[in-house]
């Protein structure tokens, strides 16, 4: 009985819908069509009223609970119960399964050249072409699938980079934002002119560099000369008057906008209080004077007395008084000079009250410019001290900036020693694996077979001068015998170059060379293996004792000797069974007689 092939996982069957339309090589029959998808069948389920379903779409119709066939009530076929989609109504129907799967099928991505049956398209290539379209992850830009890896690496936008300075990981769209922030970005140096500054220790580099260009000191007087650092006291030195000036002139400039932050006129306002205390004063007295002139009793001749009194008595205060009548009597004299004072008296009282007003409005706004000033000198201190605490925690966090700087030398330093260490165990690693596959394929009994694949590729290497010669691995006589080796010219040496293939024997330095009989002596037979095992090419030479390639060896290895005409290269540009899967097998055989 025939063994029924595989079929995918059940998975499958509840993650797809139909085969598209599409991959379809031959005519579309509408029996292989799914009834809900419109698609070709994809594990087909038959229901009870025939109609046909992908499993995957069956399962997804009826997963709510029963519903009526649609194509039975297009068709106008309806019948209850019969034509009510339910769980467990509908059966696998593997007669049009294995008829859908025996269908021609082709890919329909473009310039996929697949064809087959849709069994076949299922199993090995659906999601697998590599024409297929498919969106980046990254950029989401539509790309086919056997570009993917490219895309990845040389045209995502999204792709991540490492810096080649200082191998931290950044996408490259960010790659001019992260050159301007890369600690080990070479930069140049203004002022000498020296390149690979990495940027962590540029600002060190310009502290010391004498070539750099930096500001006067003066600068911030007004000076706008850039000077090298080593001509800086130079340039101090000739333009130290220009510097005095400017710096008079700041300082001149600086007095005058303290002198506009303080109360304006604080000193004129002190002394006007001061005269005004003092003509608060007189008049005063003067009230007092003319309050007791005007309690004194009315006398004929006041006027006389009155100017003859010597009290004091201002100019303004004398107001005309009207002539007296001839026949008048001296009491009517007295009578008209008796209100004068208290007019004066009012007069003086008004102008007493409005001094008094503007010496107490004086003093306010001298106490509201003391208050302002107090507040003023309190937040300047504030701001002192703030400025104080800042350059604190500035230089402090200078100094940790510089130890952190100084930990990160040191640990690149250590993880470029780690890496040099890591380099010398890889290439140890790469020796010790070298010498384990020459001991893997080393020999003690004589016999040698060496296999030489990649032979085109090593031949045209051979042909344009590469590596005209190779070496095959040591093999010996015994564990304790000679040392050997082939030696083979893909493209012939000396008489057959470029004509034959030229293969050689050599005799190499051994541990025991010391217990060997010399010169070697023992037949060599060197073979080109026919691979169908019919006709191999052979050719076998007994040592010639006088020669130096087979005396003790004193260096690493001997002159090679052997045959350089061993086989023409045009017998195996020919059809041929030496060369199979691009592979040829030399064998050596040391004849192990007398030892």
């Amino acid at each position: 009985m025939a063994t029924q092939e595989p079929s995918p996982p059940s998975s499958m069957e509840s993650n797809k819908p139909g085969f598209p339309k599409q991959i379809l090589a031959n005519k579309l029959e509408d029996k292989h069509l799914c009834n809900c998808c419109q698609n070709l069948l994809r594990r087909p389920f038959q229901a009870q009223c025939g109609h046909r379903f992908c499993s995957y779409c069956f399962n997804r119709t009826v997963r709510d609970g029963p519903q009526k066939c649609n194509a039975c009530i297009k068709e106008d076929i309806f019948e209850e119960p019969t034509s009510i989609l339910k769980q467990g109504c509908a059966f696998p129907d593997n007669a049009a399964r294995r008829e859908v799967e025996n269908l021609s099928a082709v890919c329909i991505n473009e310039g996929c050249t697949w064809k087959g049956n849709i069994k076949e398209y299922e199993l090995s290539h659906e999601g697998k072409c590599e024409y297929m379209i498919i969106p980046c992850p990254s950029c989401k830009e539509q790309i086919r699938f056997n570009e993917q890896e490219r895309h990845n690496e040389r045209e995502c936008p999204e792709r991540t980079l490492n810096c080649k300075y200082c191998k931290e990981p950044f996408h490259f769209k960010n790659i001019k934002a992260h050159d301007e922030i890369c600690p080990k970005y070479p930069m140049i140096c203004e002022g000498c002119a020296k390149k690979k500054i990495p940027r962590e220790k540029y600002v060190d580099h310009i502290k010391f560099c004498s070539k750099f260009r930096t500001p006067c000191r003066f600068h911030v007087v007004g000076c706008d000369m850039s000077v090298e650092k080593e001509r800086i006291h130079d340039h101090e030195r000739a333009c130290a008057y220009e510097h005095l000036n400017l710096l008079l002139h700041y300082i001149m400039d600086m007095k005058v906008s303290m002198e506009g932050l303080q109360p304006q006129g604080l000193e004129l306002a002190g002394y006007k209080l001061l005269e005004l205390h003092h003509s608060l004063r007189e008049l005063e007295a003067r009230i007092s004077q003319l309050s007791t002139t005007s309690t004194r009793p009315p006398v004929q001749g006041a006027t006389s007395s009155s100017s003859s009194s010597g009290l004091p008595g201002p100019p303004a205060l004398a107001l005309p008084l009207p002539p007296p009548p001839a026949l008048a009597p001296t009491l009517s004299v007295s009578t008209s000079f008796t209100p004068l004072p208290s007019s004066v008296g009012a007069a003086l009282e008004l102008q007493l009250h409005s001094e008094k007003t503007k010496v107490a409005e004086l003093g306010r706004r001298c106490t509201d410019l003391e208050v302002k000033a107090g507040m003023f000198e309190n937040v300047v201190c504030v701001l002192n001290r703030e400025v104080e605490r800042f350059a604190t925690t500035m230089e402090a966090s200078n100094r940790q900036h510089r130890l952190d700087q100084d930990k990160i030398e040191a640990l690149s330093n250590k993880v470029r020693q780690l890496e040099r260490t890591v380099g010398l165990k890889d290439l140890t690693v790469a020796e010790m694996e070298g010498r384990l596959r020459e001991i893997s394929a080393t020999t003690f009994d004589g016999v040698f077979v060496w296999r030489i694949s990649d032979f085109t590729k090593k031949r045209q290497d051979a042909i344009a001068g590469r590596a005209p010669a190779m070496f095959s691995p040591a093999f010996y006589t015994s564990k304790y015998g000679y040392k050997m080796c082939l030696r083979i010219y893909l493209n012939g040496d000396g008489t057959g170059r470029g004509s034959h293939l030229s293969l050689f024997f050599v005799v190499m330095r051994g541990l025991s060379d010391a217990l060997l009989k010399w010169p070697f002596n023992q037949k060599v037979t060197l073979m080109l293996l026919d691979q169908s095992n019919r006709e191999h090419i052979i050719d076998a030479f007994r040592p010639d004792v006088t020669s130096s390639s087979f005396q003790r060896p004193v260096s690493e290895m001997n002159i090679a000797s052997g045959c350089p005409l061993f086989c023409p290269l045009s017998k195996l540009d020919a059809k041929n069974s030496y060369i199979r899967d691009d592979t040829i097998f030399i064998k050596a055989i040391v004849d192990l007689t007398g030892l």
